[in-house]
């Protein structure tokens, strides 16, 4: 058994399939199976089951997929951390997040943290979800992953920077568009466009909704903010959406942003293997990030690092 048979069925396991996998290491489907099988040979389990559309893991398999990433997770930030020893302030910052938090969140704090670290490289890695998000931070070398904060994940940490009001995203002509505020019985009026069903925001606004009695009839789900108040302006529902920080001087174009103040705001912050096991440039990073977001939103303070604010 190597370090690289456990690493890619690590990445089998995420991909859910082999030739995904093979075309991610330009190798060929056999010689990804060849590590899958070494490793059944040793065990004397089956790891993977074929399906229709790929293959997933075994109950022996998932066994071996949580350990074999906690372990792989901590030697490579011990490695990494040594190289970064080695070269002083050279190196490389890793982030995962949504296709649209860099532009959100990170835009200001990505030019000051390159300012400050010109030999340093910043690397980021788009996923879909928050749970895309620790599945690649647990699976991969990342050193940190921007989500949605919510319910506790195994061997993650994740800690708030800042939390969101939600504001409901109407055309200007719209009836709603002159008020003060939206109550959130209003919001089962009409078509609503919302967070994906699964994902961690849209189960916060479900708990809400669900404590209030209110019922959504007609939803339309998409993976991003800027998707949601695109469908909004273009008149294909009310999109209710965080108050994101560049929306609070200048909206988006066409539409008004009235609160929603019964919902309990967004809390959203990073994610970690291990706090105490980050290397400084990524807690540089992740300082820089909160400290321009501190602004944007209510910032939770407790601690001296912005990073470690809970």
């Amino acid at each position: 058994m190597t370090l690289d048979d456990l690493r890619v069925f690590i990445a089998v396991c995420r991909a859910g399939s082999l030739s995904a996998v093979a075309r991610e290491l330009s190798c060929t489907q056999s010689a990804v199976s060849q590590h899958v099988r070494r490793l059944e040979r040793e065990l004397g389990v089956s790891l993977l089951e074929r399906q229709a559309r790929g293959v997933v893991p075994t109950a022996a398999g998932r066994i071996l997929q949580a350990a074999a990433s906690d372990g792989i997770g901590g030697i490579d930030l011990a490695v990494r951390r040594l190289q970064e020893q080695v070269r002083g302030e050279g190196g490389r910052v890793r982030i995962t997040t949504g296709a649209t938090s860099v532009r959100h969140f990170m835009t200001e704090a990505v030019v000051g943290f390159r300012d400050r670290y010109p030999r340093v490289g910043l690397e980021f890695q788009t996923m879909s979800s928050s749970r895309s998000c620790f599945e690649a931070l647990a699976a991969d070398d990342l050193d940190l992953a921007w989500i949605t904060v919510g319910e506790p994940v195994r061997g993650i940490e994740q800690r708030p920077v800042v939390e969101l009001p939600w504001v409901l995203a109407v055309r200007a002509d719209d009836p709603l568009a002159v008020r003060p505020r939206v109550e959130p019985a209003e919001l089962a009026a009409g078509q609503l466009i919302t967070p994906p069903e699964g994902s961690t925001s849209r189960a916060r606004l479900d708990a809400r909704l669900g404590e209030l009695d209110v019922v959504l009839r007609t939803v339309t789900s998409v993976a991003d903010w800027d998707t949601a108040v695109l469908l909004a302006e273009l008149g294909l529902g009310r999109a209710v959406v965080p108050l994101l920080p560049g929306w609070r001087e200048c909206g988006p174009p066409g539409l008004r942003l009235v609160p929603v103040p019964e919902l309990p705001p967004l809390p959203v912050g990073w994610a970690v293997r291990r706090w105490d096991a980050l290397s400084p440039l990524a807690r540089a990073f992740a300082d820089t990030v909160a400290g321009h977001c501190a602004p944007a939103g209510r910032v939770p303070v407790q601690g001296a690092s912005l990073a470690a604010r809970v």
